[in-house]
């Protein structure tokens, strides 16, 4: 099974083909934080931040002014953000690729879980790429992955859901190498010798990262937390949560074991991340007006309702998933 630190891109790279947003790694990168604070506070109206702003909030997250600097000029290059300048007063805001990127990965994210009865079919891809590949085929699986794919062996990877439009758009897009994609049902062989699709994904190991979810966040009492602390812990549990979906990608009830926790992670993401909405907003935008001489227009702190509906509500400058 994969931790939720192996995977490439929390989002589908065919989204921003012009934005490449920060590789996943153990723990949080300034960049990868700076992505997260812009997103939480600016992402409907793609709001301009100044630098010192982001800075100083980043600051707050334990990253240093130089290591800062470099995320923001970084994420520049990777064409995640975009700059203007006032004078001397640089400020930044997500570019529109990265925005809509952002929009589509965060719907999936807080997706509830599947009801829809399942008719005990498997979805199969099997492929071969040239070894030389190496960037293709991670990217392949990287994207498998987030399609709900997970690798029963390396080049046959499987999943119980139908493929869709949009999975047979993304496969098509590939020029190298060879792929089969086919839907069967499984055949029960010896004990010995099987290998059951299910066994595709450790089911116990995301049961223990629920758990660990769970017991890190149920102390949490969003109305205790302000300023500084409402800010840090509102992009901890994102940064936490956003991985669980992509190790978990909505297998059907009758295939996991009971008690599953996937709904009560969600209330309980739900319960924290607007819980904490309100002073957590203030906060990104007293420190953008300290920094700015005056009121920053736009910051406003999504729901969880926001990053379902894709940004698809009325409003200037509003995102969409469809976009």
């Amino acid at each position: 099974m994969t931790s939720p630190y192996d995977i490439d891109e929390i989002f589908p790279g065919d989204l921003a083909a012009s934005a490449r947003l920060p590789r996943r790694q153990s723990g949080n990168s300034p960049q990868d934080l700076a992505v997260t604070l812009l997103a939480d506070y600016t992402l409907r109206h793609r709001s301009w931040l100044p630098s010192v702003a982001i800075v100083a909030l980043l600051a707050e997250a334990g990253v240093s002014p130089a290591g800062a600097r470099t995320a923001i000029s970084r994420l520049a290059r990777r064409g995640a953000i975009e700059g203007q300048r006032d004078g001397r007063r640089s400020s930044y805001r997500l570019t529109a690729a990265a925005a809509a990127f952002l929009a589509v990965g965060g719907s999936a994210i807080v997706a509830p879980g599947d009801a829809q009865p399942w008719d005990g079919q498997w979805t199969l891809i099997a492929f071969s790429l040239p070894q030389e590949e190496g960037t293709l085929r991670r990217g392949l699986r990287s994207q498998l992955r987030w399609m709900g794919y997970a690798p029963l062996y390396d080049g046959l990877w499987v999943s119980p859901h139908d493929l869709g439009e949009k999975v047979k758009d993304r496969l098509a897009e590939l020029t190298l190498g060879t792929m089969t994609v086919f839907r069967a049902r499984h055949v029960d062989l010896d004990a010995s010798i099987r290998r059951n699709p299910i066994d595709a994904w450790d089911t116990a190991g995301i049961a223990r990262q629920y758990e660990a979810f769970i017991e890190r966040w149920s102390p949490t009492l969003p109305r205790t937390l302000t300023g500084v602390e409402a800010v840090r812990a509102r992009t901890e549990v994102m940064n936490t949560y956003r991985r669980l979906p992509v190790l978990d990608p909505h297998l059907p009830a009758r295939l996991l074991p009971p008690g599953w926790l996937r709904e009560p992670a969600r209330d309980l993401f739900t319960a924290v991340y607007d819980g904490l909405a309100e002073a957590a907003e203030n906060h990104v935008r007293a420190v953008a007006s300290r920094h700015s001489g005056g009121d920053v227009a736009g910051i406003r702190a999504h729901t969880v309702a926001d990053l379902a509906s894709g940004f698809s509500g009325p409003g200037p400058g509003c995102v969409s998933a469809a976009r």
